[in-house]
């Protein structure tokens, strides 16, 4: 089966989200754009992590598909109060204007999605490694 990972937003999908997230090798891909939401897939690598960030007034949902990881949140940059491991088939939950970040602790890439309401990257964003989500400058706060 040949999967889509173009940003159909603003259109009716239906998607495999578990073949879509597992198969994703891209860091970040954004699969659905819409008005009040965003879908993307993400492929974290060992040792890697998303990055310490904030969605200012986005609250964000995550599904961890394979891998383990480290969870933190917290109110500001220097305090991520909030720790727990995560791994297959756990969800995040992130409050809109909560500092995060998730880990990639195991020894094989971290794939999840997350659900950003409302939309944080621009359409049809992919980056390929974590390093090209780092230089865009529609990805700086």
């Amino acid at each position: 089966m040949k999967l889509d990972y173009s940003d159909r937003g603003k259109q009716p999908v239906v998607e495999n989200i578990e073949a879509l997230t597992v198969e994703n090798e891209n860091y970040r891909t954004t699969i659905w754009t819409g008005e009040k939401l965003q879908v993307t897939v993400m492929s974290i690598q060992p040792g890697d992590d998303i990055g310490l960030e904030i969605h200012h007034g986005i609250d964000q949902f995550l599904r961890v598909e394979s891998g383990t990881g480290i969870c933190k949140m917290g109110p500001s940059k220097d305090d991520l109060s909030f720790e727990q491991a995560v791994k297959d088939d756990d969800a995040i939950f992130v409050p809109a204007s909560t500092w995060h970040n998730v880990e990639n602790t195991g020894n094989v890439p971290l794939k999840l999605y997350t659900i950003y309401a409302g939309p944080d990257h621009v359409k049809g964003t992919i980056h390929p490694t974590h390093e090209d989500a780092r230089n865009d400058p529609n990805e700086q706060e």
